[in-house]
């Protein structure tokens, strides 16, 4: 992925030329990765990839051209953040009815700034999912 054909604005069209790359990215990664998931060294556990990942991502990424650009760095982010804390989930989000906890991590990404990745558990299987990812701090 060339970062010179990600848009940088924030009209309309460029948030929709985001999700696409989000979303293209997401896919292209889970035929590179067939298990879809990556060992997290902090939680010393895997860290999935599933639909309500790229769903959130895309969402939520695509409006701020560094939360896209962090997205592209998928596999360092799902290995090397770090957990700051593990949070209840919002009851009023359908989303995030599946799990029963979210783990809020956070990782340095140089050149992009401090970037959020929430992590939900699962209440069926305790499965931990990617849920978002998002810049927090440039």
């Amino acid at each position: 992925m060339n970062i010179n054909n990600i848009p940088t604005g924030n009209g309309k069209n460029d948030i929709k030329a985001r999700e696409k790359i989000i979303s293209n990215f997401y896919y292209e990664w889970k035929r590179k990765n067939p298990s879809q998931k990556l060992y997290n060294i902090d939680l010393k556990d895997y860290i999935n990839i599933r639909y309500i990942s790229i769903v959130e991502t895309v969402e939520h990424s695509s409006k701020n051209y560094l939360s896209t650009l962090a997205v592209l760095q998928l596999d360092c982010i799902l290995k090397l953040a770090k957990k700051v804390r593990v949070v209840n989930t919002k009851q009023n989000d359908k989303n995030q009815n599946q799990f029963e906890k979210m783990i809020k991590m956070e990782y340095e990404l140089v050149g992009i700034g401090l970037v959020s990745l929430i992590v939900g558990i699962k209440r069926t299987n305790k499965e931990k999912v990617q849920y978002c990812i998002t810049v927090i701090k440039t």
